[in-house]
């Protein structure tokens, strides 16, 4: 599973409600009583049920206390079950029951009524033969409550899976989940309403097009930014722009507020897109993607960087990851391998503390962003960024 081995991709939310910790039989209880094939009946209008397996494997669907509880976090799945016939099939047993029909007719053709009953026919002997199973598809997803630090991951970035596996969460678990996103770490947590509004309002000063177009056009506007979870998710593509200019003109070392450093380097892959859906897309890949001319190119005609692939190293520690910009959503992820050789459970155990400062790393790298946003001299650093796309 993702979570435990190998690259990783996830959606992540903040959990809310009390701490679960330490965690007890009642949450396997809740995990049985919602399992796939006991939560609920396929939905009849698309064939699919939903339900939590043990995440082994796809057939896994039992759950036990030193399996599914690791170092303060659940790790399980949202197993998806599509039953459904295939339309080739469908087709032909239709054809069958029409051909039958049209035979005991003298002129050898079926009418529109046999027609009709002919489809209901073989609709019917399809329903009876997927009874059975054997044409369900079975689909799992890992997915890991860390309850230390209340966040859920999702393994998966597909907005299907995602909605359907926060929905098991909250109708098992009964907790509020709010996607972490660009927006909503942007505003962060604050002490106050008043410090929160301040913040707000300082997010969104200076978020003037710094990409090209006319200089009255507000970042705000970019196409995608109707369908985002948060209205200030669209800062996570200011959020490259800058990251892109830094590493090009200051430093591919950036400090951060808990006293480290993160080394960054934007590598193998690149997407930027068209702020008004327009002129299309840039799918670039490279070793250094920023470093091509079309990239810059790119820029400079008014796209905006939605995607890109990163390395970051802090603390020793090494990771390679492409995250998509609004969501901040992470898709194949390689954490560092431990040094020494550890036994299964505490293999797995440095693996939830890996993604852990994985995701403290990424998360302090934004906030890097959002501190500069959010300070005095912005509108000095908007000016240089604007001189550097122009100048290039």
């Amino acid at each position: 599973m993702g979570f435990l081995n190998g690259r990783m991709t996830f959606t992540r939310f903040r959990v809310g409600g009390p701490s679960p910790l330490p965690f007890s039989e009642e949450t396997l209880a809740l995990l049985e009583s919602h399992k796939i094939g006991k939560h609920s009946p396929a939905d009849p209008a698309d064939g699919v049920s939903t339900g939590w397996a043990g995440g082994g494997h796809v057939l896994d669907v039992t759950f036990d206390y030193a399996k599914n509880f690791i170092n303060d976090a659940l790790h399980a799945a949202i197993r998806i079950d599509v039953d459904k016939v295939p339309g080739s099939l469908l087709r032909a047993y239709t054809q069958i029951e029409i051909d039958a029909r049209a035979a005991l007719n003298p002129s050898g053709t079926a009418t529109r009524a046999q027609k009709q009953e002919a489809k209901e026919a073989a609709k019917a002997r399809a329903e009876a033969e997927a009874a059975d199973g054997r044409f369900r598809r079975r689909n799992h997803y890992p997915i890991l409550w860390d309850a230390r630090e209340e966040v859920l991951y999702v393994g998966s970035n597909s907005s299907t899976v995602v909605e359907r596996a926060t929905a098991l969460f909250r109708e098992t678990f009964d907790r509020p989940l709010e996607p972490i996103t660009a927006g909503s770490l942007a505003v962060g947590e604050h002490e106050s309403i008043a410090e929160s509004d301040r913040v707000v309002a300082k997010l969104g000063e200076g978020s003037l097009n710094l990409y090209g177009g006319d200089s009255g056009d507000q970042l705000s506007t970019v196409a995608w930014a109707e369908k985002a979870p948060n209205m200030l998710d669209h800062l996570g593509n200011e959020f490259l722009v800058w990251l892109w200019h830094q590493l090009q003109n200051e430093s591919d070392t950036i400090p951060l507020a808990d006293g480290s450093d993160v080394a960054v380097m934007v590598a193998k892959t690149l997407t930027l897109d068209c702020p008004r859906g327009e002129t299309g897309r840039d799918s670039l890949t490279d070793d250094s993607p920023t470093r091509l001319p079309e990239a810059f190119r790119a820029l400079q005609s008014g796209k905006l960087p939605r995607k890109a692939g990163l390395i970051l190293v802090r603390h020793g520690a090494q990771y390679e990851m492409t995250i998509q910009a609004e969501s901040l959503a992470v898709s194949g992820a390689q954490l560092p391998k431990p040094e020494e050789r550890l036994e299964p459970y505490e293999a797995k155990c440095a693996r939830v503390d890996g993604l852990r400062h994985f995701a403290q790393t990424l998360d302090l790298l934004f906030d890097a962003y959002r501190s500069r946003k959010t300070s005095q001299n912005w509108a000095e650093e908007v000016g240089r960024i604007k001189k550097w796309i122009i100048a290039a």
